[in-house]
């Protein structure tokens, strides 16, 4: 609205997201009138028209603050509001009105199985109807509130949360990969592995739990990454189906199994960079599609 006649424009686009929890009021805002629109805001001198926004698209990130800001944003459970505020952000800010009822839930095997974010309900079903004792959490730790109230689900049902962070738009390093091996040797089953959509974290975890746990060559693994699970391979989340594919095109020609072509060692930037030049689509589809 910034240039916009009508000086009220500016009040009501604040309070509105203001009230969403969508954006930070900056020093002028704080210091003056209330951000209601029949609460005037001095206009400094010297300025005309309507006054500019002060962040409306900033957003709030808690992992990016530091010190007493991101304390003062802590979720606390135990309060009604704490509460209110996590699912809040489950279902609103984290989408999770999209996954009421698509789960994207998929069986891997008898002991394995791959969806999108779960909420507490959906934890509670799967520990009766699944008998999980493991759920595989790829998308890290976070304040945030989708992550509280998961990690709560799943300490009220017996469920061990393991926290393991996969990125979809880079190449993994040689050390997680082999950690992701250690860690399917290790966790207890039943288990489920999740990121935001169930898409492409899913994806790249489910082609490395078929080959490692399961033995199937890569090839045959790589059916884990497809669009039958929403995984785009045009947009720069197919660096994932680059990864695999080089190993295939440059490692197992020469002898390699894939786990001593990991061990061997190869350069994730390197890799990374060979992928965006050789990219024939220019559109960012995952910002198209506001992907994770």
């Amino acid at each position: 609205d910034q240039g916009a006649p009508d000086p009220g424009n500016h009040r009501r686009l604040a309070a509105l997201l203001g009230h969403c929890r969508l954006y930070t009021p900056c020093a002028r805002c704080r210091q003056t009138a209330s951000l209601r629109p029949d609460h005037p805001r001095p206009r400094p001198a010297g300025v005309r028209g309507a006054l500019p926004p002060c962040n409306p698209g900033q957003k709030r990130h808690l992992p990016r603050m530091n010190g007493s800001a991101a304390m003062a944003q802590s979720i606390d459970l135990a309060t009604p509001a704490g509460r209110r505020r996590a699912r809040r952000e489950l279902v609103w800010g984290d989408h999770g009105f999209l996954r009421v009822r698509f789960r994207n839930l998929h069986r891997i095997s008898d002991e394995m199985f791959r969806a999108n974010q779960p909420s507490p309900e959906q934890i509670a079903r799967y520990r009766k109807e699944l008998g999980l004792k493991t759920i595989l959490n790829l998308r890290g730790k976070s304040p945030k509130g989708y992550y509280l109230l998961e990690k709560e689900a799943c300490d009220r049902h017996g469920i061990q949360l393991v926290d393991f962070q996969v990125f979809s738009r880079e190449i993994p390093t040689p050390a997680a990969i082999l950690e992701a091996k250690r860690l399917f040797d290790s966790i207890a089953y039943p288990a489920l592995m999740h990121c935001k959509s169930g898409a492409d974290r899913a994806g790249i975890m489910a082609v490395l739990y078929q080959h490692f746990r399961r033995g199937q060559p890569i090839e045959k693994a790589l059916e884990q990454l497809s669009g039958k699970y929403l995984h785009i391979r045009h947009g720069k989340t197919g660096v994932l189906d680059f990864f695999f594919e080089t190993y295939l095109r440059e490692g197992k020609p020469a002898g390699l199994s894939f786990v001593e072509w990991v061990e061997k060692g190869y350069d994730p930037a390197a890799l990374k960079q060979r992928f965006l030049g050789g990219r024939k689509s220019k559109v960012d589809i995952d910002q198209l599609l506001r992907r994770e």
